[in-house]
């Protein structure tokens, strides 16, 4: 299990690397992914540091690319992915990187503004043919009129359009958004006090915005008005509203001329534009080719600078110092990377790696895999294990899907669950070159792909244990029960809806009443006998079983924590709280818990006669009130069980003050020792300062001191209240703990009942519909109604359910299991990672 179940063991080290190799040397480093470098400039100023300049080029080099990728998006060019991941180029490269990246831009720049103008005149042009179009139609336009009709628009209309010289009436023509029409007419008629005429149309086609690229919708209008008063104030609303006005002819043949003019230039403009496009697609082309690489050249080099930003400059060796924090089986690698950086730069000085010792507590590394990632990221998601403890993911591997299998029990959910599992672990490397950023649910449905698959396989088997498969049961093996050996006549079959088998009737039960351990007969081979699907009682069996098994489960895994608990301690030396609260813990809770288990396995295994089985919670209400268990309250269960109720409830008794109290006593002694022992290193000195005390006698009370240290590791030092005080609360959460955790587990019970009755709910008031209708009907309602009952299924008894299911597994996790011997204090090993940075998994 390796490093999976303890973290790796870490060691700081020192780096000592010549200024022309530290490129190079930080460069491999990053390809490794093997060490987390410390800043050894904290109080220096992040604009003061000495690569400071280098990484503002990286921006600038990245601002640049990006403005690329921008460009790319616009056009909807999809970056080439090869799946290279070329190493960081050379210091010297950089200043090709910034000159072709300088040029690419300049480009881009120049085509945009070019096609900007170029998009701006054809607009221009478009806009003018339109209003020469519709200005033709408005002039050629007439209407008919009444003789008598010499008032209202008609009258008004007629007059504003006549051409006579005297009449001087002028017009102006133009283009303005749909959007603003009817705010431009209001505007119009109040400023004007109606002394002007509008006419517009809509101009069908759709424009396209020469800045955004959008697309805009507009009409074409003509203000007819007269004098140059009104001409003014037509102006200024229409540079108001932002509307443009184009110069329009008064006679239809200087019109037409001009129109033709006009399709003329659109066409010449219309080829220069299609040419600019293809120009600018050519050169996208060849951009998105390299940009992914371009990408992670810059991110690399940046990395490594910003790198470099942590590391002490010793000018007078011309060498920089690094402090990182590393594996210790690694160190060969990590030396080997040092030795290749001096190579490839040329340095005649070789890179040196140096051990330091400190007191400082080393980050937590734990290798993981695919396969182990997310069950890791379970752990992490509660707090990053203390250095050295034990990592509880490899067990989680087996008791997470299990015990969310325990309450999502079904042999077809569980099947559904396994199939989309394995097509996600199949299609692994499909989906992970398919994997976006931008969908994040969806990335954490791909990362569980070998817990979903674990979750659903353990579904299936506690499935057939319960013997339930869409709530319907499998008679694999033959059903235990006999309805025959009854003898129930045609009258009583016939009018009863339910009857009872009773199991002491010969030939009721299989094999009964031959002599099966408890001589109860022989039970059905594996799991539930397929007759209690058909029950009336079947809540009721089916309480009581899993009532008591998930007890039994919970009881096996607290137990389990405290065992890794003692494995902590033992790894650590800490004899002190194995003997004053791994023994007393263990004590306590095989008292309260254990015996409760034990007397449920027994009760099972040996208990004869149902009608006279005792009650086991009333049994244990009255051991702790010290009432003698007897037949007649239903509470008997073995000879001279009061006699071990008695010393079980003692024990309970005896190891609360032994939690409480013996800890903070023997530290309190140690202190008592450890103060003595400085007194009499003073009065051996006469009197005299422990510097002026005799080398052996001072030697010899070190020694002394170490031994004692190096046996039992005294804690923290604290004042003694403290540790008081935190004792107590350990002793009473414990003493607690060991009863709500115990009935914590009952979700066990209580999920696997909820999902087994939903699932026979949707069962029978859906599909029993469709396979309860004789032919033809019945096989069309099937059809019809399947496929409710599967969108059903997947939206409520997978999605909803298995999430419930998944919440309060991992809280049995997090809480019951994980607080018997997990801390989770210590901090992630965040290794400088090129791999990381470009994922976009760590802040570069």
């Amino acid at each position: 299990m390796g490093s999976l179940f303890r973290s790796e063991q870490m060691c700081l080290a020192q780096l000592y690397l010549q200024s022309e190799a530290a490129f190079a040397c930080v460069s491999k480093l990053g390809e490794l992914g093997l060490v987390s470098f410390t800043d050894l400039n904290p109080n220096v100023n992040a604009f003061q540091r000495k690569f400071v300049n280098d990484v503002r080029r990286c921006d600038e080099m990245e601002r640049k690319l990006r403005f690329l990728e921008r460009e790319l998006k616009k056009d909807q060019i999809g970056v080439y992915d090869n799946g290279d991941n070329p190493p960081a180029p050379a210091p010297r490269e950089m200043i090709e990187l910034e000159a072709k990246f300088e040029k690419l831009e300049n480009d881009m720049k120049e085509i945009n503004t070019n096609q900007e103008a170029l998009k701006k005149n054809f607009l221009e042009l478009t806009e003018m043919k339109q209003i020469l179009m519709k200005a033709q139609h408005f002039f050629e336009e007439t209407l008919p009129f009444n003789d008598d009709d010499t008032q209202g628009g008609a009258s008004e209309y007629a007059r504003l359009l006549d051409e006579q010289p005297e009449s001087k009436l002028g017009f102006v023509a133009g283009v303005i958004l749909r959007s603003k029409l009817p705010s431009f007419e209001r505007v119009l008629w109040r400023a004007c006090r109606g002394n002007v005429f509008l006419r517009h149309a809509e101009i069908e086609m759709a424009l396209e915005d020469p800045v955004t690229g959008d697309v805009v919708n507009k009409s074409v209008f003509i203000i007819f008005f007269q004098g140059d008063q009104l001409r003014n104030r037509v102006q200024k609303i229409c540079e108001g509203l932002h509307a443009t006005l184009y110069p329009c002819p008064d006679t239809s043949n200087e019109r037409r001329e001009i129109a033709i003019g006009v399709m003329t230039r659109i066409e010449d403009l219309q080829a220069v534009l299609n040419q600019t496009e293809d120009h600018r697609h050519l050169v996208l082309t060849q951009v998105a080719l390299n940009i992914r690489v371009w990408f992670i050249k810059v991110r690399k080099i940046k990395a490594i600078y910003h790198t470099l930003n942590l590391f002490n400059v010793n000018i007078a060796e011309k060498c920089l110092i690094a402090q990182c924090w590393c594996p210790t089986n690694d160190l060969g690698k990590i030396q080997d990377a040092l030795r290749y950086g001096t190579e490839v730069s040329g340095s005649s000085v070789a890179s040196i790696l140096q051990q330091v010792t400190t007191e400082e507590q080393p980050p937590t590394y734990n290798r993981t895999n695919m396969f182990t990632e997310s069950f890791q990221g379970i752990i992490d998601a509660f707090g990053v294990s203390t250095y050295q403890e034990v990592n509880p993911a490899p067990f989680t591997i087996i008791t997470f899907p299990f015990l969310f299998a325990v309450m999502f029990g079904d042999f077809g959910h569980g099947l559904l669950m396994l199939v989309f599992g394995l097509v996600l672990v199949i299609r692994e490397k499909f989906y992970l070159a398919q994997k976006s950023a931008d969908s994040e649910i969806w990335d954490m449905i791909f990362g569980g792909r070998y817990m979903i698959l674990f979750m659903g396989f353990f579904s299936m088997y506690t499935g057939f244990l319960y013997n339930e498969c869409f709530s319907r049961s499998f008679n694999v093996f033959g059903s235990s029960w006999n309805v025959s050996a009854m003898n129930f006549d045609a009258v009583t079959l016939g009018n009863a809806s339910a009857l009872d088998l009773d199991p002491v009737t010969p030939g009721v039960y299989r094999g009964y009443p031959d002599n099966y351990i408890n001589g109860s007969g022989y039970p059905y081979p594996y799991g539930m006998d397929p007759i209690w699907q058909s029950a009336e009682n079947k809540i009721t069996f089916q309480n009581s079983y899993k009532m008591k098994s998930s007890i039994v489960l919970g009881f096996a895994q607290m137990l389990f924590g405290l065992t890794l608990a003692l494995y902590n301690h033992i790894y650590f030396k800490d004899r002190l709280s194995i003997i004053c609260e791994w023994i007393p813990q263990m004590i306590f809770i095989w008292c309260i818990v254990g015996y409760l288990c034990v007397i449920i396995l027994f009760k099972w295994i040996t208990w004869k006669d149902p009608a006279s089985a005792p009650s086991l919670l009333i049994g244990l209400i009255n051991m702790f009130m010290f009432t003698a268990p007897s037949k007649a309250d239903g509470t008997f269960l073995y000879t001279g069980q009061s006699t071990v109720q008695i010393f079980v409830v003692l024990m309970i008794v005896f190891c609360l003050p032994w939690m409480l109290l013996a800890k903070p006593a023997v530290i309190y002694y140690r202190r008592r020792q450890k103060a003595n022992r400085s007194q009499r290193n003073y009065n051996l000195a006469g009197g005299e300062m422990a510097d002026d005390v005799p080398i052996i006698e001072q030697d010899q009370l070190d020694v002394e001191s170490n031994s004692i240290q190096q046996t039992e590791p005294d804690p923290d030092e604290k004042d003694f209240s403290e540790i008081m005080i935190l004792q107590i609360i350990h002793t009473i959460e414990f003493s607690l703990n060991c009863i709500s955790h115990t009935a914590s587990y009952l979700r066990l019970w209580a999920l696997s009942l909820a999902h087994s009755e939903l699932s026979e709910v949707l069962w029978t008031m859906v599909m029993h519909i469709g396979l309860s209708m004789a032919p033809p009907a019945g096989p069309i309602v099937t059809y019809a109604v399947f496929w409710f009952f599967a969108v059903l299924t997947v939206g409520i008894l997978l999605v909803m359910e298995g999430l419930s299911a998944f919440l309060h597994a991992l809280r049995l996790h997090w809480v019951e299991f994980q607080s018997k011997f997990y801390k989770g204090q210590g901090y992630a090993f965040l290794p400088f990672s090129f791999e990381s940075i470009i994922q976009g998994r760590v802040d570069e």
